[in-house]
């Protein structure tokens, strides 16, 4: 009975287009690795397309120049998160 439940709420979750991302995600980079919090990001925002043009999924195009315009950008906007270098890359 368990196999069947757990086996339904997959094909649920396939199908309905919702995506299970993992809470931290590290990005590898020479000035140290970046640690992000995708999940804390989820729940304050709300809204995957703010991040992810095309909907929930892989960025395309993403890496350092779009790290620090995105990103960056977002947070002196907000007046919230990490602009400096060192906040973000730990080595």
């Amino acid at each position: 009975m368990k196999k069947i439940i757990v086996l339904t709420a997959a094909a649920l979750a396939l199908t309905s287009g919702v995506v299970f991302a993992a809470d931290t995600i590290t990005l590898p980079a020479k000035n140290g690795n970046v640690t992000f919090n995708h999940k804390k990001h989820q729940e304050q925002l709300k809204d995957c397309k703010i991040c992810h043009e095309k909907g929930p999924g892989k960025i395309e195009g993403f890496g350092k120049d779009m790290a620090h315009k995105t990103c960056k950008g977002c947070h002196a906007d907000k007046g919230a998160g990490p602009t400096k270098c060192s906040e973000c890359h730990k080595k």
